[in-house]
């Protein structure tokens, strides 16, 4: 896949990514989430106290991946630096249109509304790399 054909691939339906961070003792830690895409950045949030938040404010590194898990199976892999934000505001703006990707319009600004509260962290994921495998039968 080209980086176009990628970023569309991510966008697509409601396929959640599978983040990977390391934690403190090296051990692996690969959680589901809901995403969007901001134009080539990935945003997403998670409360500061779950094992995703203390990790990415310890060390930014993540890799994200999305698959398509029937025939003809596909992926993109994101791999990059996350930026955090607890601006309030912004992860409102954020977190109504995740919620959007994931539920009906009816309850996608209370759900956002739920999740945009202190405790809560707006990432964005910045691509340093994407590999992408579209076909993986053909």
């Amino acid at each position: 896949m080209t980086d176009e054909q990628a970023r569309v691939f991510l966008a697509q339906g409601t396929r959640t990514g599978k983040l990977a961070t390391s934690r403190a003792d090296g051990r692996p830690h690969v959680a589901p989430i809901w995403f969007i895409l901001d134009g080539v950045d990935l945003l997403f949030m998670t409360g500061a106290n779950t094992v995703k938040g203390r990790t990415l404010r310890r060390d930014p590194r993540a890799a994200l991946t999305v698959d398509l898990e029937q025939p003809p199976y596909a992926f993109v892999t994101v791999e990059g630096r996350v930026e955090i934000s607890e601006d309030l505001d912004a992860m409102l703006l954020a977190s109504i249109a995740i919620a959007g990707r994931y539920v009906s319009e009816a309850e996608a600004e209370a759900f956002g509304r739920r999740n945009a509260v202190p405790g809560e962290l707006l990432l964005r994921l910045r691509p340093d790399k994407i590999i992408a495998i579209d076909d993986m039968l053909g």
